[in-house]
């Protein structure tokens, strides 16, 4: 008899947790998006989020944050200082990525590197000024290459040579993405689309209440970035996308095409038949800075690498003999929009 005098209580209680919930869903769906876009680290940004107000002021601030930590072309900021080896107390941001890559470095062999920004520089892809390089100024740069002639100890950078210098414009777009989409779930936002320079976090859904559909550009030679023609199709959610390529940052001399890819082992811009590495991982710097390392591996020891790291998958554009041909993980095939 007692059970049944509670249920009676319960029941209108049951109902209104019910009815609560639906109004609660039914409220969100009608909040609209917001799109901010900008420009930062030399690029385009563009983000969709569902939410209440606009956030692009705090957007730009996060960004700003990244730029201080990271860019090499911002005289201020912390990686300047660790180039110039003068005295500078090692923000968060750095010190996140600066782990991140030295972790991505062991795990490929090196052919990821933040400590390639002189040869970056030295075949006009940097932030210094250049002079287009014979295999002896190469060599003579290869002496002071490698992630493991620098280390982080009692919170400074150590060097095994002063004229070690680092670039992380391989990473930071990434990590770029994922500081955008903390700052937008701390504010309990869950349906999102972050997009700086092709660089992608995505989250819940679009505004038609679909996966967000991401592009894989076709890998046309394209120095102006003027073309939108696209590969394929993917459906994403829950998950951060990154694509590596040598067809938009490229120079013709003297009839051969140098890209600003370069393997650090050899100190000449890779030569592989991947055209461009797409990579999807749980956060963005893991995939851009797995895409750029892929670049640099070849097709044969990046899937080497996928089979180690199952909560990654990737989407190949390489050349063979006649044209172009294609190779995803078996994971991404139910994402592949027909």
């Amino acid at each position: 008899m007692n059970n049944k005098k509670n249920l009676k209580w319960q029941l209108p209680f049951l109902a209104l947790l019910i009815i609560g919930t639906v109004l609660i869903l039914v409220s969100q769906r009608n909040v609209a998006y917001q799109a901010n876009h900008g420009i930062v680290f030399g690029t385009y940004y563009n983000i969709t989020y569902q939410y209440g107000k606009d956030l692009g002021t705090e957007i730009k601030q996060e960004l700003q944050m990244v730029d201080d930590a990271l860019s090499p072309y911002n005289s201020n900021s912390t990686i300047t200082a660790v180039n110039d080896n003068q005295p500078v107390k090692l923000d968060e941001l750095f010190l996140e990525i600066f782990t991140k890559s030295m972790q991505v470095s062991a795990d490929t062999d090196g052919a990821f590197d933040i400590t390639v920004a002189p040869l970056v520089n030295q075949w006009g892809f940097g932030f210094k000024t250049w002079q287009f390089p014979d295999e002896h100024i190469i060599d003579s740069i290869r002496q002071f290459i490698g992630y493991e002639k620098i280390k982080l100890e009692n919170g400074t950078i150590k060097k095994s040579d002063p004229r070690m210098m680092l670039d992380c414009s391989s990473i930071a777009k990434g990590f770029g993405c994922d500081r955008v989409a903390r700052l937008l779930r701390s504010k309990g936002i869950k349906n999102f689309l972050v997009e700086i320079g092709g660089e992608i976090v995505s989250s819940g859904m679009n505004q038609q209440d679909k996966p967000w559909k991401i592009g894989v550009t076709k890998p046309l030679d394209d120095s102006l970035s003027t073309s939108q023609e696209i590969q394929t199709v993917l459906n994403l959610t829950d998950c951060a996308m990154a694509t590596s390529g040598n067809y938009r940052k490229f120079y013709i001399r003297d009839g051969k095409k140098y890209a600003h890819t370069i393997d650090p082992k050899t100190g000449f811009p890779v030569q592989h038949n991947i055209l461009s590495a797409t990579v999807i991982a749980p956060d963005c710097a893991t995939a851009d800075a797995y895409s750029t390392a892929f670049m640099v591996m070849g097709f044969d020891k990046a899937q080497k690498v996928l089979e180690r790291h199952p909560e990654m998958a990737a989407y190949f554009i390489y050349s063979d003999s006649t044209n172009h041909g294609i190779w995803f993980s078996p994971s991404l095939k139910d994402k592949i929009d027909k």
